[in-house]
């Protein structure tokens, strides 16, 4: 079986949010229509504490884009977004939720960023995602949401890692580009690792 992964399609990520990528709006359009050629649709959503250490405001004298260390990683300091239980965590209006199976709620933990919808950025804890797939007999996952250079090349990343078939919808996706290329780099990791890339017309 195969699923759709959408990564992400929260008000916080598209214009207007707090930590909004440049057309991240534009993704919802394509999951509504290929939600249907699925058996099986998961979407993860970034559910964090007020005060989560991923937020430069938990960093006086910090700015947001730093990268520091916490807990052992390297972390980027995130504007405060996706806080638990507000508008911002919401999965986008435009999004069709009535064709969402389960949801993955990641970055639950203060101590810890989560990029990946399988397991927290140290491979502590998993969130379930992966147990969940597999007692649906899932072999094969398509992944797109956002961002395209942090959330989903992470899940995509861990996807294959955990012996899922993995393909990337491209043009599903938008990145937040935080330094020019990194879209385009993390493109080129995800197929290094084995990642298929197709357009939504492909499917």
């Amino acid at each position: 079986m195969k699923a759709l992964i959408l990564v992400d399609i929260q008000n916080d990520f598209v214009p207007g949010g707090a930590l909004a990528v440049p057309e991240g709006d534009r993704v919802a359009t394509v999951a509504n229509r290929l939600m249907s050629h699925f058996d099986l649709v998961v979407a993860t959503q970034d559910w964090h504490p007020a005060d989560h250490m991923s937020f430069a405001s938990q960093h006086p004298g910090r700015d947001i884009g730093e990268q520091i260390e916490l807990n052992g990683l390297p972390q980027i300091l995130w504007p405060d977004h996706c806080v638990e239980g507000t508008t911002g965590a919401d999965f986008v209006a435009g999004l069709d939720t009535a064709t969402i199976d389960h949801v993955v709620r990641k970055g639950t933990d203060r101590a810890i960023d989560s990029y990946s919808g399988f397991f927290d950025n140290a491979h502590r804890k998993s969130t379930g995602m992966a147990d969940y797939l597999k007692s649906h007999q899932v072999n094969g996952v398509f992944i797109m949401g956002l961002a395209t250079d942090y959330c989903v090349k992470f899940t995509a990343l861990d996807a294959v890692d955990l012996g899922f078939e993995t393909i990337l919808i491209e043009d599903g996706c938008r990145g937040v580009n935080l330094k020019p290329g990194d879209v385009v780099k993390a493109i080129k990791e995800m197929q290094a690792a084995g990642v298929r890339v197709k357009d939504s017309d492909q499917i």
